[in-house]
């Protein structure tokens, strides 16, 4: 059977981020991936200049209604991330919803891209949107800390506070939660990113239980961008092949990551020469290259088991 993803991201002309970021990697995996692009710019917004277009919710309806229209609405799993406009991501969520009364089994796997490291970069009125509508109807939720602590109001300090965050975060809608980077201190030092992840399953008898794990990644030195949009895509796919697996799914996803950012390192400071700092145009991923790690990603992060 094949397996359809709807993808609502941004496009870029130039570079890798957004759809551009989610799409191929997906459909080196095997899906088939329609996509609406939210904005179409000629390049992400971290180099010296852009310019470009962007969707508006009705836009976002009038595309949806054409395929509707032609009835090849079904979808296997629909995939979000950055959107700066409520109205937006309310049509995000009827679209969602619709698409889940056709197909219950539908998943829905949605990065509530809002900020980092204490700061927001979308409007500030978008946060009740996630936090009332969006994590509702959201089957996989992929936060950083930072986003996760404004979706439930709560601090976090300690893996403690983490696993709670996230069991808020599932009782909120999301059987999968993954903090995709956080603050806490690695054991093995400050030059590891600590992501953590939840998974509540039910059991045949209708009980229910967690699995929780951790994960360690290396730290580069460096601003990639639309590695956030990678790692979604990669975790819809991974899970959909180890649905039961968190560790598996998240060993792959984060082993995919590490090989495409270090392929994409390892150019931009022989392109930059050295002692010269990479451009933005530099940093861009290294994606068509990574292909066969995207297929076969040889496994670098273990996932410990909580």
């Amino acid at each position: 059977m094949e397996c359809r993803v709807l993808s609502v991201q941004s496009h870029v002309v130039r570079g890798y981020v957004g759809n551009k970021s989610a799409t191929f990697p997906l459909q080196v995996l095997g899906f088939e991936v329609d996509s609406i692009n939210s904005v179409q710019f000629s390049n992400h917004t971290g180099y010296a200049h852009w310019k470009g277009q962007v969707l508006t919710a009705d836009e976002l309806n009038v595309l949806y209604e054409g395929i509707k229209l032609n009835n090849v609405n079904h979808y296997d799993y629909v995939l979000t991330g950055y959107t700066r406009d409520t109205s937006f991501l309310e049509t995000v969520v009827d679209i969602v919803q619709e698409l889940k009364r056709l197909n219950p089994k539908l998943v829905y796997v949605c990065d509530p891209v809002m900020g980092d490291q204490g700061s927001m970069y979308v409007p500030e009125n978008i946060l009740p949107v996630y936090r009332d509508k969006v994590v509702a109807v959201a089957d996989i939720l992929t936060p950083n800390q930072f986003e996760a602590e404004l979706l439930t109001g709560r601090k976090i300090s300690t893996e403690k506070d983490a696993l709670e965050v996230m069991d808020l975060l599932h009782q909120m809608g999301p059987d999968m939660v993954v903090l995709t980077s956080t603050d806490l201190i690695s054991p093995h030092g400050g030059q590891f990113l600590v992501a953590l992840g939840s998974q509540k399953m039910v059991r045949p008898d209708g009980t229910t239980s967690t699995q929780t794990i951790r994960m360690e990644m290396p730290k580069v030195d460096a601003v990639f961008v639309g590695t956030g949009d990678l790692f979604a895509a990669m975790l819809l796919a991974w899970t959909h092949h180890h649905p039961k697996d968190l560790k598996a799914a998240c060993e792959k996803t984060v082993s995919v990551l590490h090989h495409v950012i270090k392929r994409t390192i390892t150019y931009a400071n022989k392109m930059a020469g050295p002692g010269k700092r990479p451009s933005p145009a530099q940093l861009e991923l290294r994606m068509v290259q990574s292909k066969k790690d995207i297929e076969y990603p040889a496994i670098v992060v273990e996932a410990i088991v909580l």
